[in-house]
């Protein structure tokens, strides 16, 4: 009977912790991959910090260039040094982390010519880095759980195209979707994509953009965050710098105030999805300290 009576009250904590879990699972993504000192893929999702990892960057893309993946010092995809990352991945997938592959990125060279040319670059992804197949996948047999779009330059023109065309390959397996727009609203390269309303998860840079990033207070800040929150998407994330050398436009936010200014504001909202931060090589301490108030 003792051992009955224990089942049950183990039982109702169980539903009692599902209960009153967020239901949106909120949580903090980082960006890793530019920078040879940060640690290893392995070691990041180790830390417990994150539930997602932007794999950064896929730099060179469209337009009839050769795919150029950029790791920075962590390896040489050239020399098929990258491919042993696959573990690594699947290690962070293990221990429920989505790890997607970031394209594009602030220094990059890419540009879509077309929507067959949009169509094309999706292929490469999906048979080089999704679920396709090809004799030469840079980071090995893992496979990712979505793609990131940083796209900071160019026209604008055909990424609802590549969106869309990544989406169709969920048929045979889930390709999560995620955007990473200038705070200053709408953005002027993603909008049509993040039109298409495909995108899980959408983490707005609040830096390095003085208009909508924190400076002195969070008034700004707040004003995008309520636009950024009507956009077609279920998740949507603070993006902020780790460290202040991180943006050297400004908009980073002392991890004090962050948790009494700004993270209470925006968490009543139902899109509110948590935190997301650039990057790895940055983040000393910072995710630590405000990942239990995210």
């Amino acid at each position: 009977m003792a051992c009955q009576a224990k089942a049950i009250t183990l039982l109702l904590s169980i539903l009692a912790v599902s209960l009153f879990k967020p239901s949106n699972g909120a949580g903090i993504a980082i960006y890793w991959g530019q920078n040879g000192n940060e640690g290893s893929l392995a070691d990041t999702c180790n830390s417990g910090n994150y539930q997602f990892v932007n794999v950064a960057f896929l730099s060179s893309f469209g337009n009839g260039q050769s795919p150029v993946l950029n790791l920075a010092g962590h390896c040489d995809p050239n020399a098929g040094t990258c491919t042993g990352i696959s573990n690594d991945i699947r290690s962070c997938q293990n221990q429920g982390i989505k790890v997607l592959l970031s394209i594009g990125g602030g220094a990059g060279s890419y540009s879509l010519s077309s929507a067959d040319d949009a169509g094309q670059v999706a292929n490469y992804i999906w048979n080089n880095f999704l679920g396709g197949q090809s004799s030469s996948r840079p980071l090995g047999d893992a496979i990712l759980d979505g793609v990131d779009f940083d796209i900071e330059s160019g026209s604008g023109q055909f990424w609802d195209d590549l969106a869309r065309a990544l989406n169709g390959f969920s048929q045979q397996r889930k390709v999560y979707l995620a955007a990473a727009p200038q705070c200053i609203f709408p953005d002027a390269n993603l909008d049509t994509a993040i039109k298409t309303g495909l995108f899980d998860y959408v983490w707005v840079q609040f830096y390095n953009n003085p208009p909508c990033q924190y400076v002195n207070d969070a008034t700004g800040l707040l004003s995008a965050w309520n636009q950024w929150t009507t956009v077609q998407s279920n998740q949507i994330f603070l993006g902020l710098p780790a460290a202040p050398e991180a943006a050297p436009s400004g908009g980073f936010i002392p991890a004090d105030v962050l948790i009494s200014q700004v993270l209470p504001s925006i968490k009543g909202s139902p899109k509110y999805g948590g935190v997301m931060l650039w990057s790895k090589q940055y983040d000393n301490g910072y995710s630590a300290a405000i990942k239990g108030s995210v």
